[in-house]
């Protein structure tokens, strides 16, 4: 599928451009099976490899630090479950039919434009956790090379911009390569530590945090569990790189599944693994530098490999896990962030800008936070974000699974092409709009102190309760604008896959494959997604169909 060997005659110079542009890594589109050549392995590796950030160690020592060690690990099982169970049907989606987050939102109740609201959202989460990393990178650079933090925010953010320009095949082989260096620096401290003074988990099993006694309390655990729940829409950083599943079949079906449960909600599984070190680290260095640095990532690990480790090694190679590490999770965090403002962007405006742009509107956001000094205030900015991701990553996995596969009322297979949904679907966006509502206004104290800790289970309990209600009120109308996109061809082979047929799209005059193309309204051709997102008069759009509309 090359762009150089079909040369574009659309008169319309930004849908050539979009179409050139995406051909590497499919910003706006289905990504088709010509182009998805990684082994499930491969794609599994590269998807986990984004989850090296160490943001986790600071938000498990804050939570540790403030409510004790029992509260914290408590709300943190709390949360890993949650975001297991929500995060499988996402990710099965996004593999099964190789397309993003944002394109299942679309057709998971949310509607056509009614998915930009969650675009945004998701566009925030990657450039919040892009501060956050790189505040940690920052604080080892001023630790190991003396950079002043002004001067680490900024070599952090222009780094990655080599390396994201180039989508997914840079990515993958980034990646593959440093993820064992990366589990190693992780690993070999706590082991060590853990062997040779058997008392560091005593005193971290008995510590009784700033705000607590040493008892377990609901408050604390609920508190606890919202600041990890604002990591729940890392799910669809990982769905990034899922799509690029190759086709499921008899034969690799055991593979698929185990990098499908393993890349998808199985992040989580590691992600909570360093929360509890974190915790563990910070109490271990707590009478060393106190409460303030104890949650930094870098004084962590410094105090680690001092144990363990001659003392001129100790801090460049606690430099270097922190440089590593954020290189792994920026370049995912800057990659998913331009694709979903672009996603909204084209939407809205119907035209398409290049991602480009995109990758430098998201740094800009993240390093504005970094030196707005984010990371004095994580767990304040954390707890608040988590509410909307809570509320949206709900709000779709619950039309999944429920709406879909229970009551039936949501078409099974992913819709995501502009003519075949409505504009807004009231059955996601209404769900969101109150969840999210709600559970922001239990967070700042508007129904009482009682009740704020309880703002992430409000945000999950309403999405899961109106979901489903409002498809049955509705009566599942407004998923499907038509119900066939006017081609006469399967869109899924026999093994349910989508399909790998190859048809010429009417404007650009590139070759796509089916899935990713519709009937043209005016003209007895097809035209594939991203031409008909970019079509300002609406020519070829196919009409809604009255008796389905």
């Amino acid at each position: 599928m090359s762009t150089t060997e079909s040369p574009l005659t659309t008169s319309d110079p930004t849908t050539g451009r979009a179409a050139q542009e995406t051909l590497e890594d499919y910003t706006l589109r289905f990504a088709p099976r010509s182009y998805r050549r990684w082994s499930p392995a491969v794609v599994a590796t590269t998807a986990l490899g984004g989850i090296a950030y160490l943001a986790d160690f600071s938000i498990g020592a804050g939570i540790g630090l403030a409510h004790g060690t029992g509260n914290a690990l408590i709300a943190i099982a709390v949360a890993a479950a949650v975001i297991f169970i929500t995060g499988f049907p996402l990710a099965y989606y996004g593999a099964r039919y190789n397309i993003d987050l944002d394109l299942i939102t679309r057709g998971s109740g949310f509607g056509y434009y009614g998915s930009v609201l969650t675009s945004v959202i998701f566009a925030s989460f990657t450039f919040i956790f892009f501060a956050l990393e790189g505040s940690i990178m920052a604080q080892g650079l001023e630790l190991g090379l003396g950079l002043p933090l002004w001067l680490g925010y900024l070599v952090s953010t222009l780094m990655v911009i080599p390396l994201v320009i180039y989508g997914m095949k840079a990515l993958s082989k980034l990646q593959v390569w440093t993820t064992p260096v990366w589990l190693v620096l992780m690993v070999a401290p706590l082991v060590y530590l853990v062997a040779h003074d058997p008392g560091t988990v005593d005193r971290f099993l008995s510590y009784a945090g700033t705000d607590g006694d040493g008892g377990v309390n609901t408050a604390s655990v609920l508190l606890g569990a919202g600041v990890c729940l604002s990591l729940i829409a890392q799910i669809g950083e990982q769905i990034d790189y899922l799509r690029f599943m190759p086709p499921k079949t008899q034969e690799n079906r055991r593979g698929w599944w185990a990098a499908v449960v393993m890349a998808g909600p199985g992040w989580v599984v590691l992600g909570a693994l360093k929360q509890a070190i974190g915790v563990f680290l910070a109490v271990y260095i707590l009478a060393e530098v106190g409460p303030d640095a104890a949650p930094e990532p870098i004084q962590q690990f410094r105090s680690a490999f001092d144990a363990m480790l001659p003392s001129w090694v100790v801090v460049p190679l606690a430099v270097v896990l922190v440089v590593i590490s954020q290189i792994k999770i920026n370049v995912t965090n800057a990659y998913s962030g331009s694709l979903a403002w672009t996603n909204s962007f084209t939407r809205v405006t119907r035209h398409y800008p290049g991602r480009l742009v995109f990758v430098l509107v998201n740094l800009g956001f993240a390093l504005a936070l970094m030196e707005a000094d984010m990371f004095s205030f994580l767990n304040d900015i954390l707890g608040f974000y988590s509410n909307c991701a809570i509320a949206w990553v709900v709000t779709v996995a619950t039309d999944i699974g429920v709406n879909k596969y229970v009551l039936k009322l949501s078409p099974l297979r992913p819709e995501y092409r502009r003519g075949m949904l409505h504009a807004v679907n009231p059955v996601g966006v209404v769900a969101f709009v109150a969840a999210s509502g709600l559970s922001i206004a239990l967070y700042f104290h508007a129904l009482g102190d009682t009740l704020q800790p309880y703002s992430p289970v409000a945000a999950a309990v309403i999405a899961f309760v109106l979901t489903p209600l409002m498809a049955i009120v509705t009566r599942g109308r407004y998923y499907l604008r038509r119900p066939d996109d006017g081609i006469g061809e399967a869109f899924l082979d026999p093994d349910g896959n989508p399909s790998a047929l190859t048809l010429d799209c009417h404007v650009c005059h590139e070759p796509y494959e089916r899935p990713d193309l519709a009937a043209c309204r005016t003209h007895n051709a097809v035209v594939c997604s991203l031409c008909l997102s970019t079509d300002k008069v609406g020519d070829h759009v196919l009409p809604a169909r009255p008796s389905d509309a």
